[in-house]
């Protein structure tokens, strides 16, 4: 299976492709990376280096990997943190171009707009653009709960909350909505959630709670191609949440104990693909 997937990299640390790429290549996924910046390292450092590159040179980068005649073998593009509207746009003729050569390929959404730690942290008229443009061409969507709130217009305080919030953004297009990081107020204390939604199913999947000094750069990235790559293998909703739920509890507990600023994802390669400690959805539909 091939994934193409057009997103930020980091040279040092792991977030965008940086976190995305390990993690499907140790599922048996091959990946054809392409990068919108190349970056010294992720910005929660709070300073960086290198470029970033135009909507131009990406389209470039693609059109020459269509020459090569591959697109027919891609199953999916991955796509997650998108600096400016023009980028969107190269991505969506990029999904287009997949989809010509691949009717069966899927289109993963990740929505980067921001989280409940730092509120929204693109440019202005990036969020927006998801919401009005992009969202409608996915197929898969992974907003956390920040995210699933701004897209919808709606608070998450309760599970029905969120039911509706997913529903509500299915009917925009998307097959599957994943809501990643959800933090409703009738959940558990010390535990957080990952609510999975199709037009058939819903899954709920809880973890406990794992509190950083600052926030884990590259972790949404790593979700998404994580819950990605079980579901492109299986097709079943319940089992790629279940994975994703297992994986990353491990990545982040052994990024934890080893109180690391970084992902911890090369020392954590054998959980990512098949974790040792399990969580059970329950339906929620």
């Amino acid at each position: 299976m091939n994934i193409l997937s057009i997103q930020s990299h980091v040279a040092y640390g792991h977030a965008g492709n940086a976190s995305a790429v390990f993690p499907l290549q140790r599922m048996g996924l091959n990946v054809w990376p392409v990068y919108t910046v190349m970056f010294s390292n992720h910005t929660g450092h709070g300073n960086w280096r290198g470029p970033v590159f135009s909507p131009e040179t990406v389209a470039e980068v693609v059109q020459g990997i269509e020459d090569r005649g591959v697109l027919p073998q891609c199953a999916a593009v991955l796509s997650g943190y998108m600096g400016d509207p023009k980028m969107a746009e190269v991505i969506l003729d990029s999904v287009a171009k997949v989809r010509a050569a691949n009717p069966k390929a899927l289109y993963c959404c990740d929505p980067v707009i921001g989280d409940t730690d730092r509120g929204v942290f693109v440019r202005p008229g990036v969020p927006e653009h998801f919401r009005d443009t992009v969202i409608p061409h996915a197929d898969i969507i992974t907003p956390n709960h920040f995210e699933t709130e701004f897209l919808t217009g709606q608070k998450l305080t309760t599970l029905d909350d969120c039911l509706a919030a997913a529903r509500a953004l299915l009917a925009r297009g998307p097959k599957v909505v994943l809501i990643t990081s959800l933090m409703r107020e009738d959940a558990p204390d010390e535990s957080i959630e990952m609510l999975a939604v199709s037009n058939d199913e819903a899954w709920l999947v809880r973890t406990p709670l794992l509190t950083f000094p600052t926030p884990m750069n590259g972790s949404g990235d790593a979700t998404t191609a994580l819950f990605l790559a079980k579901f492109l293998q299986t097709g079943q909703l319940k089992e790629a949440l279940e994975h994703v739920a297992g994986a990353m509890y491990a990545l982040f507990a052994l990024t934890h104990r080893q109180q690391s600023r970084e992902l911890l994802l090369v020392a954590s390669q054998d959980q990512l693909v098949a974790p040792e400690q399990r969580f059970s959805a329950e339906s929620v539909a």
